[in-house]
């Protein structure tokens, strides 16, 4: 690895122990910026094309996001990709055969950046839980970047009666029956974990043979993703309704996290850290203090005014192997306490988001 490498992943790790003020995200972000630029050509190429280089860039927020796209169609990464640790790859729900891919030359600062802001987030109250897991894990994908966050919750915060219950048959439904009926009885809470569709097969399932649970007080549900690309939509509400009605949990013990193959870091409800604490329970979204995002006008790419619904920008430090800044295709709104995720932005939308992608692959000479 390069020992300009070396010390950016020193620095970025300094910065997630001990996240300071904004001058400090200032600094770290133009200096991982700087980093990438350098060694990362087609994110050099793009900024270039957009007239942003370190010499112009002065802030943070003029960082140019590099559309998700960019994962898909170039390969973006500051160390030989033969040399890397790991690869994530997205679904393909979109187009099987062009999947974006995040290289990690260490998995370092991912782990790290994924272990402080689940404690914080998901297990404000305790250091460990009976953690029980839905969809595949690192075991069964270890190409899916979720699949190594579930892994790794067990690994850290699960206790020994935590089990994976998604093998090469599928979903062990009676498993996670007969484990959910000895929290009952033993008064063990649990926390169930999984992508969100996976409820869907698993409540399905139950409803079928009529369970319904009681599980102990202190138990907690928590859901990634939505339903992009799925056989069926389900509303999250009346999703969460049907968690409360089968498992007997209540909704402020309900989590959401929002995160992306390309992205170092991932983003909560807030609502389990609130509960636990002095004030109201807050539902809207927050990511840990090493991530900013930023409300974009989807035409011009140019930030809202507060409280105006617009396409997200993630500014991520722990993206440091790729680009810190990633144009997501996702719509929110900024509110006082965080943002609101509101789903995809449709392609009549998104006239700025396809501007910034056509800039890119005329950047590298790719053909769209």
């Amino acid at each position: 690895m390069k020992k300009d490498s070396e010390l950016i992943i020193q620095k970025i790790l300094a910065y997630l122990a001990n996240p300071l003020d904004d001058k400090d995200f200032q600094t770290l972000a133009l200096e991982i910026f700087h980093y990438q630029f350098q060694h990362n050509l087609p994110y050099k190429k793009f900024c270039q094309a957009q007239q942003k280089t370190p010499l112009s860039v002065r802030d943070w927020r003029d960082i140019p996001p590099i559309s998700i796209q960019g994962f898909k169609a170039l390969t973006l990464s500051c160390e030989p990709t033969e040399d890397c640790e790991a690869v994530f790859m997205t679904s393909g729900t979109t187009n099987p055969e062009r999947r974006g891919r995040h290289y990690h030359p260490t998995l370092k600062v991912w782990d790290r950046s994924m272990k402080g802001p689940f404690k914080d987030f998901v297990l404000p109250d305790r250091k460990r839980i009976t953690t029980l897991v839905i969809s595949p894990a690192a075991d069964q994908n270890r190409f899916s970047s979720l699949a190594r966050y579930l892994t790794n919750a067990v690994t850290h915060f699960g206790t020994e009666r935590s089990r994976t219950f998604f093998n090469e048959n599928g979903l062990d439904v009676e498993g996670v029956v007969r484990t959910l009926r000895q929290s009952e009885e033993t008064g063990d809470p649990v926390l169930l974990m999984g992508a969100t569709f996976s409820y869907v097969h698993l409540l399905d399932a139950l409803k079928e043979k009529d369970y319904r649970f009681s599980l102990p007080e202190g138990s907690r549900i928590f859901d990634t993703g939505g339903f992009k690309g799925q056989s069926r939509e389900v509303e999250m509400e009346a999703l969460y309704q049907q968690f409360e009605e089968i498992f007997g949990v209540k909704r402020e013990m309900y989590i959401n996290m929002y995160g992306m193959t390309e992205l170092s870091s991932q983003m909560y409800d807030q609502t389990i850290r609130t509960k636990f604490s002095d004030g109201p329970v807050i539902f809207d979204k927050k990511g840990p203090a090493w991530v900013r995002t930023v409300v974009l006008d989807p035409n011009t790419l140019t930030p809202v005014q507060p409280g105006e619904i617009g396409v997200l920008a993630h500014y991520d430090l722990a993206n440091w192997n790729s680009c810190l800044a990633v144009l997501t295709e996702d719509l929110g709104i900024e509110t006082e306490n965080g943002f609101k995720l509101l789903g995809r932005i449709k392609g009549s939308e998104a006239r700025g988001c396809s501007i910034a992608v056509d800039q890119l692959l005329s950047a590298n000479a790719i053909q769209g």
